[in-house]
């Protein structure tokens, strides 16, 4: 295995606040977003969570369940990297760290020049991930060597990644930077219900990576502040049991407040002072809309630098979705984040590599 970063399983150990999600109960298609939806079934069938999670318990590791079927070390991601190394040893498998491919050629067997040596194989397997994180040594090799051999690479982007914005917007998640509240983002035809945690530049937590692999600039994203409850009941309500009370007071019960007070000049300034006796029932109703149905236009992503996964890659079209073969030169494979697959936030890019490495490993 020639490994070009000075360390195996950076990634790795930083994932999961250092604990690790290395896979998710729910890794299924729905999951996962392709050019060529179906592509995925066939390795993730193959080797499913429910293998990767048999194999975390026979190395005795401990590990629990968060939200939504996210699965974490007990202790620390160390524990996963420990785990895959001991089965690389098993294997006999001899990893070169450091090791900067120069070229690669193919003429009876792959040929690898590199500053560890040359290396002549039958079998090669790219695993290079894509152009995420940069400072830990990620790169475009992968796509580089896929067109060398005439393989199609579908444009790239930063998926999982904070969304960032301009202007008053701007001026606004600067003001709120840290605070967090459950909310509804929606995308295209994609919504997720999860956190939402302001920044200096913009919107992180779950529920904004979620939506930006979805989201293509120029588009607004619609904005749910209340998802699980219905403003408007909450609002006249609140009119009926508190008559002399005012908005802010009432949506307090259900909004951190310093969002109230932020928002308080952009949607109801002009009822700020008003109890909610004299405020018409209709204007309540149209302040619920407005707490249900928002919108904003990012200006753009974090990019690269923050971003979790890379969409897009090899187009799977030319690969073997039960090996990750290329259809074009037999013995070399294409796995993981290089390829055209990418998962959703919690634990399924894991699964993706997991799944993809294994169905190749098991042939090549």
């Amino acid at each position: 295995m020639l490994e070009g970063s000075n360390k195996i399983g950076k990634k790795i150990l930083m994932s999961g606040g250092g604990r690790c999600n290395f896979t998710n109960l729910h890794s299924d298609p729905t999951h996962f977003i392709s050019a060529n939806p179906r592509f995925c079934i066939s390795a993730l069938s193959r080797y499913s969570q429910w293998d990767f999670i048999e194999l975390v318990e026979s190395h005795s590791i401990l590990y629990h369940e968060k939200t939504a079927g996210q699965l974490f070390c007990d202790d620390s991601s160390k524990q996963i990297l420990d785990m895959l190394r001991v089965e690389c040893e098993r294997a006999r498998v001899e990893i070169l760290t450091d090791c900067v491919i120069e070229t690669v050629s193919k003429e009876a067997h792959f040929e690898l020049r590199s500053n560890k040596g040359l290396f002549s194989a039958e079998s090669l397997i790219v695993a290079s991930g894509g152009l995420s994180i940069p400072k830990m040594g990620a790169s475009d090799f992968g796509y580089r060597l896929a067109r060398q051999f005439g393989h199609g690479v579908l444009d790239t982007r930063a998926g999982l990644v904070p969304l960032t914005f301009t202007g008053v917007t701007q001026e606004l998640t600067s003001a709120l930077a840290g605070v967090s509240t459950p909310v509804s983002l929606s995308a295209g035809n994609m919504t997720f219900d999860d956190d939402l945690l302001f920044t200096h530049r913009g919107l992180s937590g779950p529920a904004a990576l979620q939506i930006s692999s979805y989201w293509n600039p120029g588009e607004d994203i619609a904005v749910n502040l209340l998802p699980t409850s219905n403003a408007e009941e909450i609002l006249l309500a609140g009119k009926a049991a508190q008559p002399r009370s005012l908005l802010r007071t009432v949506l307090g019960e259900h909004l951190p407040r310093a969002l109230i007070m932020a928002l308080q000049p952009v949607l109801w300034s002009a009822l700020a002072e008003t109890p909610l006796a004299e405020i018409r029932d209709r204007d309540l109703r149209a302040l619920a809309e407005k707490i249900h149905s928002g919108r904003l236009r990012p200006a753009g992503t974090e990019g690269y630098r923050t971003a979790e996964v890379t969409l897009g890659g090899v187009d799977t079209t030319e690969l073997s979705s039960q090996t990750m073969e290329s259809r074009q030169h037999p013995g070399l494979y294409f796995i993981g984040e290089v390829v055209d697959v990418t998962g959703h936030l919690g634990g399924f890019n894991f699964q993706w590599a997991w799944s993809s490495g294994h169905v190749a490993g098991s042939v090549a």
